[in-house]
């Protein structure tokens, strides 16, 4: 054992008793420090003095000292003095410093300002550098380690003030647009090797546009939730979209100081912009970009040119396809002018965006396919946007005639082809004819002969063919006006192609055969500029011309319910009547007022506010967020006055999107009672009021809208129980949107205590109670029959007949369904058209694929499609789309039992809302069968014995019942001629 430890050296030291020195020794560094009258000369004294807790003198002359502008030493360097020097700076003197130095903060700013706000900006020109950013950064991020593992609250409490310091701090630093340039010119200036400065830039690029700031500062504002002490709500560090557009100006503030010919500063820069397309807001970006170095000065063009020439390929294509998303939005909204004023701004905002397209692919042969491809791809061509944008993509490629050509080749192929006919979203479809059609008429102005050619191809006719043999009326449509819009061009007038049916004649028809004589020029980037101011000066037209709407012959008009008394006459009351009632005995006033029941006069509120009469009156008091009483009075009065104004007037008209975005926007600030339910009857009011235009509008805010996920499932439950409104629901529903609710002043009889009557008497969500309705209306004939096979042959029953009154007596009376007549392009197709597009840009990640908002989605479809009803035209290509939705969604069901039953009841209404089960055996065979093997691996899957198990055998059961019904009635069709032998 003795073998194992072998000395390697021997020290002697002396005893306890011999040791004759001072037990304590004095510090060499505390004698170093200086006081405030002394000078601070090198950076060693500095980080002495500012280690050892520096009094305001001190810390004043380490910060002259180490003023950037001023002092030898570089602390914006990545030396390691310097980041010795920035870290002290940061967990130390902003903790203890910077409530004092911030003049936001500082309650003794007045003693003498300009001192302090000189202190104030040395400290942020120490760490206005990559050092200091990743400094504040990396104690941020050890600070929120700390919060989450669950430390004192005393502790955590000064853990809340030191991130609000830093976040503060962090602000001030890079708050300025200034800022990505001086990080730039610092770069440049104070590094001398090349590969130091790449690698000084990559790692600024890296803390800067990969989401760090956002994610950190969002998670400090997170964890600094300590019961009322938390961090500023309005901070745009933790908002993704504002930290977004703060970058892009940024951006565009360095590219208008760098001269064309910097390549360096040019790859620099470019390297950012791509590295900040992670941050998930490109548009946000983009848009600052345009409107810095476009719409400011038409001089800065040639820096957005360069710009582009230094990104990487699929960096512009990500550029174009943003930029192509951004000007439906922002120059191209004519909803709100009159027609003569639309015309006008349209043709200068077409002009304007084609002259920007054309300049971004310009001597550039990728994203010049990157066009073609975004207008002839199968979900492309800007779907759910106006159709300005195709107009303005195609008018970019109007000098490039083989450009177009290969766009109405590729168009006419997918237009034509029998699987895209059959299960693309007729949204998509649509596009794909307004893109065909807008091609063939700069073909047929620049090439008659290629276009005659094509008319008597094999692709033409099968196209023509194809479309003719749809099962969906709107596919066959838009084949009969693509085939009479060609036919016109190219044939003679004796064998011009026509259709003797009535949907040739609407005015939808005549609009898409228009788009063949559509000629668009390229114009001036400026016309965007002056588009935009038009659109704001520009009268909004009040009284629009009558004109026929896109949907039919003589327009729509909205089916609204009477709401309110209306005025017979108005009777002149003489005042000597009231002299003869003189006699009378007047009513004793009342000992007390409940409005002077508080002691301090001061203290009673005179000027209380009246119900609104006008709609301005209306979106005033929405707009009003702070003023309780005026809020309440707005919401309860806001769905009556909509319904009555809607047929009166055009004050709705005029504000109709101005009052969903209020309402859809709104939150509950003051714990109101009913407020959900008058949110919600309101918003039910604004769609009812035009449900043709806002049908569409809530279904583009479902997916678009800057709105939470409770906002989100509002506007599906607004167009669920407003579709079943307009379908004639609306006395069944009441209850369940609060319509009905008993008056304060109505005697409640039979109600139990206010308490109890909040949790009992209202479904949590309006869709989840109509679900649960229509499962018991459809599952309860099943069971009835069930049982009655149980009873024995029909041979030993009874039957009964009832007379010729009871039956009439139970017989329900016709209600006019006016969602049949718009529900496919105004509710249906919205959804799920947009819904394919979200799933290709974003896949599963999506906010959509939540399971609270998939669940709400999928049962607002089947909500819609059921009070659709069975005779709606449109009802073959909404079965189309919605089941080849539903199939898709199978894998997403298999972890949330939540979406797993609202995907079964979608099948079940599915399967009951269509009739005619021979076209079901015709046209979805394969969805069929997949759908019974599906519902049967459910069934056998799903455990039992508690009420959720049950309901999902329950909806199971019922798919699978209706799948075999038509299986085994149609087997023969299904299976070919195998039993004819």
């Amino acid at each position: 054992m003795e073998d194992l430890l072998t000395p390697l050296k021997t020290r002697i030291t002396a005893s306890h008793d011999e040791w004759t020195g001072p037990l304590i020794h004095e510090s060499q560094a505390t004698k170093a420090v200086p006081n405030a009258g002394q000078i601070i000369t090198s950076p060693d004294e500095a980080l002495e003095a500012l280690y050892s807790k520096p009094d305001y003198g001190t810390l004043r002359k380490a910060l002259q000292y180490l003023n950037p502008d001023l002092s030898d030493f570089k602390i914006k360097l990545p030396t390691p003095k310097a980041a010795q020097l920035v870290n002290v700076l940061v967990a130390n003197i902003i903790p203890d410093y910077w409530g004092i130095l911030d003049e936001k903060s500082s309650p003794s700013r007045s003693r003498n300002p300009q001192k302090q706000n000189k202190e104030r900006d040395l400290l942020l020109q120490c760490l206005s550098s990559v050092v200091g950013l990743g400094a504040i950064l990396a104690q941020l991020r050890s600070l929120n380690t700390l919060s989450r593992d669950g430390i004192d609250k005393s502790i955590n409490s000064g853990l809340v003030q030191r991130k609000k310091c830093l976040l503060g701090v962090l602000e001030a630093v890079i708050g300025q647009d200034t800022f990505l340039l001086g990080i730039w010119t610092d770069v440049n200036v104070l590094v001398m090797k090349p590969i130091q400065k790449t690698l000084l830039w990559k790692e600024f690029v890296s803390l800067i546009a990969s989401g760090k700031i956002p994610s950190i500062s969002a998670e400090a504002k997170d964890t600094s939730k300590l019961e009322n002490d938390t961090v500023e709500d309005d901070s745009w560090l933790a908002n993704g979209s504002k930290y977004s557009v703060w970058l892009g100006r940024n951006i565009v503030f360095l590219a208008s100081k760098i001269s064309f010919d910097h390549d360096e500063g040019w790859t620099a820069l470019a390297q950012l912009l791509g590295k900040s397309y992670s941050l998930g807001y490109t548009d946000h970006i983009i848009e600052e970009i345009c409107s810095g170095l476009l719409l400011k000065d038409a001089g800065l063009s040639y820096q957005l040119r360069a710009l582009l020439n230094h990104l990487l390929a699929h960096e512009r294509r990500t550029f174009l396809y943003s930029l192509l998303r951004i000007m439906p939005k922002k120059f191209m909204i004519m909803s709100k002018l009159s027609d003569d004023n639309r015309d006008v701004r349209e043709d200068m905002a077409i002009g304007g965006a084609a002259a920007l397209i054309a300049g971004v692919i310009k001597d550039n042969n990728e994203l010049t396919d990157s066009l073609i491809t975004w207008l002839s791809g199968p979900s492309g061509g800007g779907v759910g946007a106006d159709v300005s944008i195709r107009r303005a993509a195609l008018a970019a490629l109007s000098n490039d005639l083989g450009a177009i050509q290969v766009v109405l080749e590729k168009n006419m192929q997918i237009f034509g082809d029998e699987l895209y006919i059959k299960h693309t979203p007729i949204l998509h479809q649509e596009v794909n004819a307004q893109v065909l059609l807008l091609a063939v008429g700069y073909v047929y102005r620049s090439n008659q002969v290629y276009l005659s050619t094509l008319a008597r191809s094999s692709i033409y006719l099968n196209t023509i063919s194809n479309r003719l043999a749809a099962s969906s009326p709107r596919a066959r449509f838009l084949g009969m006006i693509t085939g009479v819009a060609i036919s016109v061009l190219v044939d003679p007038p004796d064998k011009k192609m026509k259709f003797s049916m009535s949907e040739m004649n609407i005015q939808d028809a005549h609009w898409y055969r228009t788009l063949v004589s559509v000629q668009d020029s390229i114009g001036s980037i400026k016309d965007l500029k002056l588009a935009e101011q038009a659109g704001s000066s520009m009268p909004i037209n009040k009284n629009p011309r009558s004109k026929p709407d896109r949907n039919g012959e003589h327009g729509y008009k909205p089916f609204v319910p009477q709401v309110g008394s209306k005025i017979i006459s108005i009777e002149e009351v003489d005042e000597q009547d009231d002299q003869e009632d003189d006699d009378l005995a007047a009513y004793e006033k009342p000992d007390s007022d409940e409005e002077d029941e508080d002691e301090d006069p001061t203290l009673i509120q005179r000027n209380k506010p009246t119900a609104p009469v006008y709609i301005l009156d209306l979106v005033a008091g929405l707009r009003d967020t702070d003023n309780y009483d005026r809020q309440r009075l707005v919401l309860s009065n806001a769905a009556s006055l909509i319904r009555r104004k809607a047929s009166f007037g055009s004050e709705v008209s005029d504000h109709i999107e101005e009052l969903a975005t209020l309402l859809v926007g709104l939150s509950d600030k003051f714990e109101m009672e009913r407020f959900q339910e008058r949110r919600l009857q309101g918003m039910i009011a604004v769609l009812v009021a035009q449900p043709s235009k806002m049908g569409q509008w809530f279904a583009e805010t479902f997916f678009e809208g800057d709105y939470s996920m409770a906002q989100r499932a509002s506007t599906l439950t607004t167009l669920g129980m407003g579709a079943r409104e307009l379908a004639g629901f609306k006395e069944q529903d009441a209850a369940l949107t609060g319509a009905d609710v008993l008056s304060e002043n109505s005697f409640p009889s039979k109600m139990l205590p206010k308490k109890l009557h909040k949790v009992y008497a209202i479904e949590a969500s309006p869709i989840d109670a109509t679900v649960k309705r229509l499962e018991k209306l459809m599952i309860k004939p099943m069971a009835v029959e069930a049982a009655d096979k149980l009873t024995g042959p029909n041979a030993l029953k009874v039957r009964t007949f009832s007379s010729r009154m009871e039956v009439e007596k139970k017989r329900k009376k016709a209600i006019p369904n006016e969602l049949a007549k718009l529900v496919a392009e105004s509710f249906f197709f919205p959804l799920t058209g947009r819904w394919w597009i979200h799933l290709q840009a974003y896949g599963n990640k999506s906010i959509q694929f939540s399971p609270i908002l998939l669940t709400a989605y999928l049962k607002t479809l089947a909500l819609i499609l059921h009070a659709s009803g069975a005779s709606t035209l449109s009802l073959p290509q909404m079965t189309s789309e919605f089941w080849d939705l539903l199939l898709s969604l199978r894998a997403a069901s298999s972890g949330d039992s939540t979406v797993l039953e609202a995907l079964l009841f979608a099948f079940l209404t599915l399967l009951e809302i269509n009739e005619d089960k021979r076209r079901i055996a015709q046209d979805h065979s394969k969805e069929l069968l997949e759908t019974q093997e599906w519902a049967q691996q459910v069934f056998e899957g799903a455990r039992g014995g508690d009420e959720e198990g049950e309901r999902i055998r329950m909806l199971a059961a019922g798919v699978l019942v209706r799948t075999r019904e038509v299986v085994e009635k149609h087997q023969r069709m299904l299976m070919g001629d195998m039993f004819d032998f």
